[in-house]
């Protein structure tokens, strides 16, 4: 599995409709969509799914025209299909580099343990490659509930993952974590997988995704969430998986470069429930970085720490203070596709 770093083809965005959750906050999150798909669109191409064909028209039309501003033309793929809801990270295909190329896998998706509706969800990569998204690239099924959130790949065979979300039952009942590592090898060619068995974000609904919590940012460098406030309720758990982090190795050995990232004031929904504001929730493509900020005062440490680790990429805020009304963010609504997929 390559790491998300590696060359890539495209982004994959799965568009929010009123047959989603966000039927009353469409004025709000389709902004944030839109900002995500331009700041793509500079440099690769994005994927762009939508339920209601209408709606898809006017923003092929719309991010198309973009693109051509940007002298960029070509780069916007329009497909109508049914989704349950947005969270293209989860639902995606997840890539693999072997020896005649890249290929796809239709790993199965059941909505984070059936927590939701997701049949739509699980069918999409299907319908995609059924309208050539993906060029000639093959999309392999493969039984076994996995969403692409929560694992991280450090491209050499190294699987970075939480104990909370892939060990829950509701999701393979019927395997257990020698089984999981077992099937996780011989998928994504994974030679070691480093679980994190503490870590948590109050408003998650996917069971501690690990790209909430801690991310590659090199093959000898992971970031990750730190509290610093010892009367936040995440202050024992995130403290419990900073020591865990400080214990894991490299193959080689060598431990790794780890660098904490800011933690954001809390932020609440209308319902008075805490949102899972995160800056982990990054996405890294060719030549920049998408970085997620919420309006509040630590937006701008996150960008200095962001930008001191990735020195070589543009990086751009977004607002996402939208999207964790629905308890997610940036790189949950979006799933990158590798290079030789996606062609102009």
């Amino acid at each position: 599995m390559p790491a998300e770093w590696a060359p890539q083809s495209a982004v994959m965005l799965t568009w929010p409709h009123p047959g989603t959750d966000w039927s009353g906050s469409l004025a709000e999150v389709e902004p944030v969509f839109l900002d995500i798909a331009q700041a793509v669109l500079r440099f690769e191409h994005v994927v762009l799914s939508c339920e209601h064909v209408v709606r898809l028209q006017e923003l092929e039309r719309d991010l198309n025209d973009y693109a051509q501003e940007q002298d960029l033309p070509g780069r916007v793929v329009a497909v109508p299909a049914p989704a349950n809801d947005t969270w293209a990270r989860d639902h995606g295909p997840i890539a693999i580099s072997g020896g005649d190329g890249p290929e796809l896998l239709d790993f199965r998706f059941n909505a984070w343990g059936n927590k939701f509706p997701w049949e739509k969800d699980d069918a999409l990569n299907r319908h995609l490659a059924n309208f050539s998204s993906f060029g000639d690239t093959q999309l392999v099924p493969v039984q076994f509930v996995l969403e692409g959130g929560s694992i991280e790949s450090d491209g050499q065979g190294t699987l970075l993952t939480t104990s909370e979300c892939l060990l829950t039952p509701s999701r393979n009942p019927s395997m257990d974590r020698a089984g999981i590592e077992h099937l996780l090898g011989e998928t994504l060619g994974a030679d070691r997988i480093l679980w994190l068995n503490h870590g948590y974000l109050a408003g998650d609904d996917t069971d501690s995704h690990i790209d909430t919590l801690a991310r590659f940012c090199a093959a000898d460098h992971i970031c990750y969430v730190a509290c610093p406030d010892v009367s936040d309720e995440h202050y024992s758990a995130l403290a419990a998986m900073e020591e865990e982090l400080q214990q894991f190795h490299q193959a080689n050995g060598q431990p790794y470069r780890l660098t904490p990232l800011p933690w954001p004031d809390a932020i609440y929904g209308d319902d008075g429930e805490r949102l899972p504001a995160t800056y982990a929730n990054f996405l890294i493509i060719n030549g920049a970085v998408l970085v997620p900020v919420y309006g509040v005062p630590q937006d701008e440490d996150a960008l200095t720490v962001l930008s001191g680790l990735f020195p070589e990429r543009e990086i751009i805020p977004v607002n996402c203070r939208p999207l964790i009304t629905q308890h997610g963010s940036l790189h949950c609504v979006t799933m990158q596709i590798p290079a030789g997929v996606v062609q102009a």
